[in-house]
């Protein structure tokens, strides 16, 4: 598979984890050619730490492993949604999911 397409804007491209069945979205992290293909390969998500500037096997560590189901990409082939089967929680903190600090809410209606 030629990679290339999701790296022409960027080095990284962003993949949005969304966890199967519940759909909730989980996680945002990026993805370099490299990461993309080990989860090819390995069937579990690698991402890229801007960071530590290392590649990382999420869950590799703590065993909150993301097994991946689906992988598609955006219209603009620009940014990644990993639909994954998570055990235990996505999230460093402990937290199911990373998006659990509600900052805004709006009115119904």
């Amino acid at each position: 598979m030629d990679l290339d397409i999701y790296f022409q804007k960027s080095e990284l491209i962003p993949a949005i984890v969304q966890e199967v069945g519940s759909g909730e979205v989980l996680m945002l992290a990026y993805m370099n050619r490299e990461s993309l293909q080990k989860t090819f390969e390995t069937g579990y998500t690698w991402f890229y730490s801007r960071s530590r500037q290392e590649l990382w096997n999420k869950g590799a560590t703590s065993g909150h492993l993301q097994k991946v189901i689906d992988l598609r990409a955006d219209c603009d082939d620009d940014t990644l949604l990993v639909t994954v089967e998570q055990k235990g929680n996505a999230c460093h903190t402990g937290a199911h999911s990373c998006f659990f600090k509600e900052i805004w809410k709006g009115r119904k209606g």
